[in-house]
């Protein structure tokens, strides 16, 4: 296993865990700064193991933060219509 995907797992594992902790309105701060810190292992991962990998992390990833993926969806939506 090469250290990208290592960091993927990682990465995976805290947000899982910070997605446990109890919060009032932590989550988005929290998911901004998992976006900020899986954007560059995403790019490693795919840099590293190729682009079908690094689609799949970032599947990962985006079913992880599904959230602020559906929330862009509805902005781009607003803007286009």
């Amino acid at each position: 296993m090469t250290l990208s995907l290592i960091l993927a797992c990682l990465w995976a594992v805290a947000a899982n865990v910070l997605a446990m902790l109890p919060s009032r309105n932590n989550y988005w701060r929290r998911a901004y700064v998992l976006i900020a810190l899986g954007v560059p292992i995403l790019g490693f991962v795919t840099w590293q193991n190729g682009p079908w990998i690094g689609l799949l992390v970032m599947v990962a990833g985006m079913s992880v933060l599904r959230w602020p993926v559906i929330y862009l969806g509805r902005w781009i939506r607003q803007r286009l219509g």
